[in-house]
């Protein structure tokens, strides 16, 4: 009987001992919840974009480095307008799209009060009136029957379309020019198409864009101030996303590269390569700049 007695309690024993590792606290399934550098808290996060080649490559680079963390990132193109009201409202979580003070600045004017600031995650942002580098004329004051007296433009009620209408009040000799909007994607081509005919051509540009490094292009200079100064691309979140998705937040708010980065990145998928693989390739290449933001 004492025999039977002792081999039941080293059975019970054992079993105690393998349910709980030997004493050793099984941790997997908490990482997998929280994730190895902090806790992931909400684990799905939508970011929206509205579709301009920059914005394509920044929003496919921080989807991935945020899925490298644990999470699940679904990525949602949109109209600008409604891009930033599906932040400001909490329908999404953050965007890496926000072109500050002019390009959008009517519309962070309307939802600032809604939306978290994380500042730049790129300087040196610039809208103009681009022109083939041989282009006859320098400043926007300057011009008179050039290109058909025709502005071709992206997409209506951009920050840089919206501009290039204020230069026709703001330049007298622009009084019988016409702004011809089209989309950021025709715009670029209509570019190439005069480049390669050597034609004249004037467009809406903005940096960072591909197009600088695929031509010798220029900005015309503009004394009248209508485009403004340098610009900011900034990241913005919705409010309560801090308490939400704390690593989220804190890869968001660490965010920041070169405008040579985000060219490198529209070059390749201009040339053919999907936004996926291009922000992939540039993740790999650039790991040094990556583990900053996951500091």
């Amino acid at each position: 009987m004492k025999k039977w007695y002792t081999l039941l309690m080293a059975a019970i024993v054992s079993i105690v001992l393998a349910a709980c590792g030997n004493g050793e606290k099984d941790t997997s399934s908490e990482e997998a919840e929280s994730g190895v550098n902090g806790d992931l808290g909400q684990e799905s996060i939508e970011i929206p974009y509205v579709e301009w080649d920059s914005e394509v490559a920044s929003t496919h680079v921080i989807q991935q480095v945020l899925e490298s963390e644990g999470y699940n990132v679904e990525i949602t193109p949109l109209d600008n307008a409604i891009m930033w009201e599906s932040v400001a409202s909490g329908e999404t979580d953050a965007m890496v799209s926000a072109w500050i003070p002019l390009t959008h600045g009517d519309l962070f004017e309307q939802h600032q009060d809604s939306l978290e600031d994380l500042g730049p995650n790129l300087e040196g942002a610039k809208i103009g009136l681009t022109v083939p580098e041989d282009f006859p004329v320098d400043s926007i004051a300057d011009l008179k029957d050039e290109a058909g007296q025709t502005i071709t433009a992206i997409e209506p009620g951009a920050g840089v379309v919206q501009a290039a209408e204020r230069a026709l009040e703001d330049y007298e000799n622009l009084s019988d020019w016409e702004v011809q909007p089209s989309s950021s994607g025709a715009m670029a081509t209509e570019l190439g198409s005069a480049i390669d005919a050597g034609e004249e051509i004037v467009v809406t540009g903005w940096t960072p864009h591909w197009k600088f490094q695929s031509y010798d292009l220029k900005y015309l200079e503009d004394p009248e101030g209508t485009f403004g100064d340098a610009e900011t691309i900034n990241t913005l979140a919705r409010e309560g996303l801090e308490e939400d998705a704390p690593r989220a937040y804190e890869i968001l708010n660490n965010f920041y590269w070169e405008p040579e980065d985000m060219e490198a990145i529209m070059l390749d998928i201009q040339e053919g390569a999907d936004p996926t693989e291009a922000a992939a390739t540039w993740i790999e290449e650039n790991q040094d700049k990556v583990d900053e933001w996951l500091q």
